[in-house]
């Protein structure tokens, strides 16, 4: 039934501040953007690779309750060939990159930065 997961919808605290995290940081293209006038919200769908994230504005969101163990999306994983070059990539783009861990479990490598509005995402080593 069910091929794959199309998009992760993001709701950010400041529009510009996240989309450019997402664009600048993260990598992320601008696939389209629209000004939702009926709610004075901003869309952006936005694709890396086969990622694809809607980052929605709204007017005074309130905050994640917690951090990642609020109930709900606890974070956003994104798959990488070497965490370690993607941590350093990213690390130089400004971004606050938590220290290397290796899951237990699986004995594979990942880390955790968070965006703008503290949403944590997680880089696994796949």
């Amino acid at each position: 039934m069910f091929k794959a997961v199309h998009h992760v919808a993001i709701i950010a605290g400041d529009y510009p501040r996240s989309l450019a995290f997402y664009r600048d940081t993260l990598g992320f293209t601008i696939l389209a953007e629209h000004f939702r006038e009926d709610r004075q919200s901003w869309k952006g769908d936005l694709r890396h690779g086969l990622v694809q994230i809607e980052l929605f504005s709204f007017p005074e969101p309130p905050p994640r309750p917690s951090r990642p163990e609020a109930a709900g999306l606890r974070h956003l994983a994104l798959a990488v060939d070497d965490v370690v070059a993607a941590a350093q990539v990213l690390a130089a783009r400004g971004a606050a990159v938590e220290p290397i861990r290796v899951d237990p479990y699986t004995g594979c490598r990942f880390t955790f930065l968070a965006d703008p509005d503290g949403l944590p995402i997680e880089l696994y080593e796949a």
